[in-house]
């Protein structure tokens, strides 16, 4: 079933497993352990126990997950798939599978709230739970933690790592230590035992530059900015800054379990393996983004009356636009003009590295309503669109697809005739 962590800290090795005292500790944080990487394992065995990178190996291509034996090498998530590829040239490359990775995410969060109603998902892959009211029905909370871990294992075939502590950042800090596979409890009153020992990385808040300021003071360790004095840590990293990391740094964290988090936009980017200038192929990927908008609108039950588009350009400098709609909607096609009309109008010019077609403005799509334009149909794109989806749903995606997203055959050789094959 994996193992239950023992974490290191100042003067010896502390005890922070399963069998620690869990009095006053109802927050989980569970976090799926290489979550994409190990959604393809599950259906293809015969990968097990081999380096396994989920994500794009090009050039411009981002590690979206990597199994722990691909962590060997070094690989881990964000990093860039040319530099992977470097680590780990072994390794098996798989794109990333949407579809399935939504339908295991839905699996695993439903386990969740089969334990209890508030859960708290931060991402497809790792959820806060406050277990205060399952304890009379499922026991303590570090019971509970094991059981939705055997419970994903067994229903699911893929293994979480579970914090339980007295806050969402204590929580979360303690699944982090727990991987892979683990369970670990940080007692209320043993807090800052736990945290104290931990580098200042381990802060919400503190990226690459607020720790080489941290170091440049001589704080090193959680711990050490405990215990300076806020007036330099306000000097140094602002007023905000510092009180946020001040709090932390004594385990003081007031913010509860939210289970319900409405989704402000939704969309789709790509980023092109070479910096793009031609017009046509722009085009055809704000159509391909505007479909993917779309379909995940319309699996979200929602629609969306604002448009907007990202455009990167090869200098980095990022633009975007957008256009509010008369009423709202989850149709590529309205969704692709509005995107095409900002692009035109907004003629950067220039070789383009990334674009992206978001909708904003949600709202709960059915029986939304909807004012027709005048001399326009009562049905047509939107019913076409919805049976494209019946249709990926049966034959698998690109089932039905825009005929200009269609890649063309290639010319038959100079004086000859197409080869059959």
């Amino acid at each position: 079933m994996g193992r239950s962590q023992a974490l290191p800290r100042d003067g010896g090795a502390g005890e922070f497993g399963p069998d620690a005292d869990d009095t006053g500790c109802p927050i989980l944080h569970v976090d799926m352990d290489a979550f994409f990487a190990s959604v393809e394992v599950r259906r293809r065995p015969e990968l097990r126990g081999k380096p396994v990178i989920v994500g794009g190996a090009g050039p411009r291509g981002v590690v979206s997950s990597a199994s722990y034996e691909a962590r060997e090498y070094g690989v881990r998530s964000a990093m860039p798939g040319a530099r992977a590829k470097r680590l780990c040239p072994h390794a098996v490359f798989l794109p990333v599978d949407g579809p399935a990775i939504a339908a295991a995410s839905r699996a695993v969060m439903a386990i969740f709230r089969d334990v209890t109603p508030l859960v708290e998902p931060l991402s497809v892959d790792e959820a806060f739970l406050d277990v205060a009211g399952a304890a009379r029905l499922l026991g303590r909370p570090a019971a509970i933690a094991a059981t939705i871990r055997r419970r994903v294992l067994a229903e699911q075939g893929l293994t979480c790592s579970v914090g339980v502590a007295s806050t969402k950042f204590v929580a979360k800090l303690a699944s982090t230590t727990a991987k892979p596979d683990g369970l670990a409890v940080v007692p209320a009153d043993r807090v800052l035992d736990f945290l104290h020992p931990l580098p200042v990385e381990a802060l919400w808040g503190v990226g690459e530059r607020s720790a080489e300021v941290l170091r440049r003071l001589g704080l090193v360790r959680v711990g050490d900015l405990a215990r300076a004095p806020v007036g330099m840590l306000r000097s140094a990293l602002g007023e905000a800054a510092a009180h946020h990391l001040h709090e932390l740094s004594w385990g003081r964290d007031p913010r509860s379990v939210v289970p319900e988090r409405a989704e402000k936009s939704i969309g789709a980017e790509t980023t092109f393996d070479v910096d793009v200038v031609d017009p046509g192929e722009i085009r055809r990927s704000l159509l391909a983004l505007s479909g993917k908008t779309a379909g995940r609108l319309r699996r979200a039950g929602q629609t969306g009356r604002t448009v907007a588009i990202k455009v990167r350009l090869a200098d980095f400098r990022t633009l975007s636009r957008s256009r509010t709609l008369p009423t709202a909607t989850d149709v590529t096609r309205e969704i692709f003009e509005t995107a095409w009309g900002l692009f035109t109008a907004l003629s950067p010019g220039e070789a383009i590295r990334l674009v992206g077609v978001r909708v904003e403005g949600l709202a709960a799509g059915a029986g939304a309503p909807r004012q027709l334009a005048l001399g326009e149909r009562d049905s047509g794109w939107r019913e076409a669109e919805r049976a494209a989806d019946a249709a990926a749903a049966r034959f698998g995606h690109g089932a039905v697809r825009p005929a200009s997203l269609l890649r063309a055959p290639d010319p038959p050789p100079a004086g000859g005739r197409p080869s059959p094959g």
